[in-house]
């Protein structure tokens, strides 16, 4: 680990001198000549007298370099049978008409912009319309329910939102505008403007605010890269947070641009002209960070790709992109292989396709399985590299350096941290925890360029959210330990946010969806293992006293109110009707206790308890329903 240990140390002992380094290498402005300050609470804050623009560096940047006519974006949409390609020059020029259609609609500097759209490539043409413009986009999921777009619409108080006129799955086509009609309708703030992309499989029809994107494109005049601070937004992007209100995550533009620029070279090996697949949606952070932005700002062409790991048209669609277009480094969750090995268990399709190309498969999102490592070591011979991030981060925790120094993997490990990532362990009283002892992952301020900046509005809940716990230390939430060789293991959240499919979701959320029923008394939502998910929820419920209805027909209303207020990514189709929930004393309900059960681990009886009788009769209904593995679970 010499040239790791080396790199490493000199970005914590020296974190001006090796940021100002990295730096160097994005075309700016103005250069910074202050690289770190803090501000009153302790904040990194990176950069702060530089001026750039994200949408310069990563497209015209190129264009003047040279680079104009290579592809930078490969859209391959097979549940439409479409396929384009754009070059660095053809999407400059899109985003620079589009930029100019959201300026004639009132959008400036420092204006918030909602993109609600599939993957296709006017999505990314509008992030990066809205970096050229120094307004401040927040993507939302296609998939989520107009509930939640509302409250991201009162919660960023966008000018416009910007839309297609429907998702496309892989049975079915999601009309788009009608769930941007309802958010609209429920939310207290009202935008000025919609735009919306009509898309052959179904067209939209448009209000009073509605604009049509070709019709107003082609009136627009080309817009030029606005200036902005680094220290400015980029972008709000939504998390679940452990209240059920949304966190607005917020990105600066300066210290996020040179962490991805430093991080596609050091982390997936990308050099200038290769091809990158992050198989995500720009819904996510992964799609913000490594199919947006990253790629264009290191010369490299990213693929877009509107499909499924499975049935679009079956378990080779993965191995086919990456042959189709020359894909070097890959990246997608574990979920997306455990649903491939479930219908090709032997890996038959990979033999179809020519993969020579791939030198490295990278897997974040959740915590990647042993079994599923293993499957994916046996059947490729690339690196398969487990590396960890979050949403507030914005690009690795912590990774094996495969354009550094690449290092013997272990199964369950994220490997160690990525240089500017003071990593620590930490026990309950906040000292260091040995070598294999588990404890709290936290980050030790100041937390590297490309970190969240803050929370949307709130900055007390940045602070108490995840500085408060340790004074000094960034609290990830997730728990682990690191072994004698200095490798890192993440096993799980430590708060009740769930990873479902690479998705975190907030069971806090869920229950205030389930507890708003009003048949229901009491209920706890859990997050419990899942094979190919990771983690999907199940809901415990008390009925009210006097409930005479069928319970089975209350499970299905309750499924039903998740579906429609959060939206089918959730996967919560199972709801329990219980007696009694196991509690404290103090009435907080035991649900790490109820997950130990649910996912088949031996539990005891903690002496906290108020009722133990409580606890058995869970036990028993969950075996009788067979939820998860409690059949598994004993007493100790």
């Amino acid at each position: 680990m010499t040239a790791y240990r080396s790199e490493f140390r000199r970005s914590i002992e020296q974190p001006e001198a090796f940021w100002a380094e990295q730096a160097r290498r994005l075309p700016w402005f103005t250069p910074p000549q202050t690289v770190l300050r803090h501000d009153d609470q302790g904040h990194a804050r990176w950069y702060e007298d530089g001026e750039l623009n994200l949408c310069h560096a990563a497209l015209d940047h190129h264009v003047e370099q040279g680079r104009g006519d290579q592809p930078a974006v490969h859209w391959d949409s097979p549940v439409t049978g479409g396929k384009r390609t754009l070059s660095f020059r053809e999407m400059r020029d899109e985003v620079a008409r589009f930029a100019g259609a959201l300026r004639g609609l009132g959008v400036e500097k420092g204006d918030r912009v909602i993109i609600y759209m599939p993957m296709v490539p006017e999505a990314l043409v509008a992030m990066y319309a809205c970096a050229r413009l120094g307004a401040v986009h927040s993507v939302v999921f296609g998939g989520f329910a107009p509930h939640e777009l509302a409250m991201r619409i009162e919660d960023a108080e966008p000018r416009v939102v910007v839309a297609a006129s429907c998702g496309i799955e892989v049975d079915r086509v999601l009309p788009y505008k009608p769930i941007v009609d309802e958010a609209i309708a429920q939310s207290a703030y009202r935008p000025e403007a919609c735009v919306v992309l009509q898309r052959a499989q179904h067209r939209a029809e448009l209000g009073a605010i509605d604009h049509d994107w070709a019709d107003l494109v082609a009136r627009a005049a080309p817009a030029e890269c606005v200036p902005v601070k680094a220290t400015d937004p980029l972008y709000v992007l939504y998390t679940s947070g452990t209240t059920g209100k949304p966190k607005g995550v917020v990105r600066d533009t300066g210290g996020y641009g040179v962490a991805l620029h430093y991080s596609m070279e050091v982390v997936y090996d990308m050099a200038p002209g290769e091809v990158f697949f992050s198989a995500s949606d720009v819904g996510w952070v992964v799609g913000h960070s490594y199919i947006v932005y990253a790629p264009l700002l290191r010369g490299c062409t990213t693929v877009v790709y509107e499909g499924k790991p499975v049935r679009t048209p079956d378990a080779g669609a993965f191995w086919r992109l990456i042959a189709e277009y020359r894909v070097k480094s890959f990246f997608t969750a574990p979920t997306a292989f455990r649903a491939i090995k479930k219908e090709d268990p032997e890996g038959l399709r990979l033999a179809e396709h020519d993969i020579s190309c791939l030198k490295a498969l990278f897997l974040a999102g959740e915590r990647l399985d042993p079994p599923t490592f293993h499957w994916l070591e046996d059947l490729l011979t690339v690196p398969v590299v487990d590396h960890w991030w979050q949403t507030e981060t914005g690009w690795p925790i912590a990774a094996n350096l495969q354009g550094l120094e690449p290092m013997p993997t272990k199964a369950g490990s994220a490997t160690v941290p990525v240089p500017g990532f003071d990593v620590q362990v930490l026990n309950r009283e906040g000292q260091p925890a040995p070598a294999l002892e588990q404890g709290s992952v936290v980050i030790k301020q100041p937390l590297p360029p490309g970190c969240l900046a803050g929370i949307w509005r709130d900055p007390q809940r940045f602070h108490s959210a995840y500085m408060a716990a340790f004074p000094g230390y960034y609290l990830t939430g997730d728990g682990g330990y690191f072994d004698e060789d200095g490798y890192l293991f993440i096993m799980g959240r430590t708060d009740d946010v769930i990873n479902v499919a690479g998705h975190r979701l907030s069971t806090g959320e869920m229950e205030e969806v389930v507890g708003a029923h009003p048949a229901v008394a009491e209920c706890a939502v859990i997050g419990i293992h899942d094979a190919l998910k990771g983690q999907v929820p199940v809901g415990l419920v008390i009925p009210k006293d006097g409930f005479d209805g069928d319970e089975l027909a209350l499970e299905n209303e309750l499924i039903a109110r998740v579906r429609e207020r959060i939206g089918p990514i959730a996967c919560f189709k199972q709801v329990l009707v219980v007696d009694r929930l196991p509690k404290t004393r103090s009435g907080k309900i035991l649900r790490k206790l109820l997950r130990n059960i649910a996912d088949g681990q031996a539990f005891g009886i903690p002496s906290t308890i108020d009722d133990p009788a409580s606890l058995e009769d869970v036990h028993e209904a969950m075996k009788n329903r067979e939820v998860g593995d409690a059949h598994q679970a004993r007493r100790v």
